[in-house]
């Protein structure tokens, strides 16, 4: 993975220091919190419903064990001994006291990481398919194009205040595990008739109030023309983006009101224009971040250890069956570690859990952590033949829940328990509908099904592409709760459709639970998902088994 050189360096330490400064004016009054707000926000430091809450960059989800330690390091001495990961590849701390935040920053140039445009009208963390460099299905690793974009768009003078906040995915396989249809700009990696690599570009995507899949504006981009083509369509929407409402400002609302071949214009004028000013320079740069990412060398082991505890441990096969994925090299498997164990918040980990997941990583691992956007954490290159011993520790830390997929694999936005903007409560829900299934002990039988919880109308919970998507809103002071059905965040993307009426807090789990049952009544075989029954037989069965002799919770 990447490390910081002497640059990186020297400017996470000035903006640390600057910021201790501002913090320091704040403190004794000699700012205003108005006067604080932005200045905060470019740290990654935000004002929730009782406490600061720090969000951390771990760009495209990639970690090594030292900087997990010390994220478990700054969860015990400034929070309160756990972190929130997030489906934007990052750590979130809840609770730390402002005076504190100076260090803790400090604490994370220690190990080359920062809070540096994980909030503002910037480009924010970039993501990545988080099974990059291990995934058999993959045709490059794309975290040093993520890297490149990474560095390139730091502090880049001309991006730190366009109209509204602008993200980044990034996929090198045709299986897009990285969302990127629901992002400003997604890259997805693809090969030409001659066989050499580049990007289908879309742009355009973004949920939230108005969910918008992204749209093609490039079929292919040859690799070496990345940078000035991203900075194109950053510049196109700089100028073009609206400033007059925060709700439109966003490049998915101006890619809709002047259409695609509109904007694919624009960019492509502006894309020839700086494209000749381009020496080569990211290139060479590329060149020396490549190198970084080298991969492993994996070892040519016996897999027998791995076959056999398979055959005789009932549980090991069962998370085996769910929490492993192919990895490129036979003798190897990628794994989940799953964040949502029943009952839990999704997406929390304990200091404990952090310290474990980076001894595993250290010892079984190469070396390497990733953090997935569903809220999962990843160990990308594990061999079989040390799959139970890997396991047993995770069993141990209670971290080897067998659901990755599964119905109480849930993605929750921290909902109502800890934002300010949230309308309702999205963690309590999250909870009941994974302990109802593990009480129906049904959640095996149903397969492959992602539920996906919003608290609010901003979508942080992905809830759209969602294949149950769950939306809490507030209807006239009561939580209520909207279900839309078939979204779905892969390669053939797309955004679900609301049910109807809404449910109140208590009956949405018998809400969700009627869905199931539907599903489960009507699917051609067992080896049918949710998803592909949804989409043979559409709404109205789903409909009928969710409504019919059900008081509605409200007419909208």
């Amino acid at each position: 993975m990447y490390q910081y050189d002497d640059f990186d360096e020297a400017f996470v330490r000035a903006r640390v220091e600057q910021f201790r400064g501002q913090v320091a004016r704040r403190i004794d009054g000699s700012l205003t919190e108005d006067e604080f707000r932005p200045l905060r926000l470019m740290n990654g430091l935000y004002l929730q419903l009782h406490a600061y809450m720090l969000r951390v960059a771990i760009p495209y989800g990639t970690l090594n064990p030292s900087q997990m330690r010390q994220l478990a390091y700054i969860a015990d001495r400034w929070d309160k001994g756990y972190g929130h990961f997030t489906t934007r590849q990052n750590i979130q701390y809840n609770w730390p006291v402002l005076a504190d935040v100076p260090d803790i920053l400090s604490a994370l140039a220690d190990v080359g990481m920062h809070a540096i445009q994980t909030s503002g009208n910037c480009v924010r963390n970039v993501t990545a398919d988080h099974f990059a460099g291990a995934a058999a299905d993959e045709i490059a690793d794309p975290r040093p194009y993520a890297e490149l974009l990474r560095q390139w768009s730091t502090d880049h003078p001309e991006f730190q205040f366009l109209p509204r906040k602008f993200k980044i995915a990034i996929t090198g396989s045709p299986n897009d595990r990285a969302v990127t249809r629901a992002h400003d700009i997604g890259l997805r990696m693809v090969l030409n008739d001659a066989g050499e690599a580049g990007f289908e570009v879309l742009v355009g995507g973004g949920l939230g109030r108005t969910p918008m899949l992204g749209r093609v504006i490039r079929d292919f981009l040859p690799e070496a023309d990345l940078l000035p083509y991203v900075e194109a369509i950053l510049a196109t929407y700089n100028l073009q983006g609206r400033r007059d409402n925060k709700y439109k400002a966003r490049i998915k609302i101006t890619v809709h009101e002047q259409g695609i071949d509109a904007i694919r214009d624009q960019v492509e004028s502006e894309f020839e224009r700086i494209r000749g000013t381009w020496t080569g320079a990211d290139q060479a740069i590329l060149a020396r971040i490549r190198q970084s990412f080298a991969p492993p060398v994996f070892a040519d082991r016996a897999t027998d250890p791995f076959e056999d505890e398979r055959a005789r441990n009932p549980s090991f096969r069962a998370w085996a069956d769910t929490n492993l994925a192919a990895h490129r090299d036979a003798g190897h498997a990628i794994v989940t570690i799953s964040l949502k164990a029943h009952g839990e918040t999704p997406g929390d980990a304990t200091s404990a859990q952090m310290r474990v997941m980076a001894d595993l990583a250290e010892r079984y691992g190469h070396g390497e952590l990733r953090i997935s956007h569903e809220q999962n954490v990843i160990l990308p290159h594990v061999h079989k033949a040390d799959l139970s011993a890997v396991w047993t520790a995770l069993r141990a830390a209670g971290l080897a829940t067998a659901n990755a997929g599964l119905i109480s694999d849930i993605i929750a936005c921290p909902g109502m328990d800890y934002c300010a903007l949230a309308t309702a409560r999205s963690i309590p829900v999250a909870q009941d509908i994974a302990l109802h299934f593990r009480a129906l002990d049904l959640e095996h039988d149903i397969g492959p099904l992602k539920v996906k919880i919003s608290g609010c109308i901003n979508a942080c919970g992905h809830h759209h592409v969602g294949h149950i998507g769950i939306l809490g809103l507030d209807r006239a002071g009561v939580e209520t709760y909207q279900l839309t059905l078939g979204g779905d965040g892969t390669e053939d993307a797309a955004i679900g459709e609301r049910t109807g009426p809404g449910f109140a807090y208590g009956e949405i789990v018998p809400a969700v639970d009627r869905i199931v049952r539907a599903y489960l009544d009507l699917r051609a075989s067992a080896d049918e998902t949710f998803l592909d029954a949804y989409r043979r037989v559409g709404m109205g069965p789903f409909k009928a088994a969710l409504y019919d002799g059900t008081e509605q919770a409200d007419a909208a």
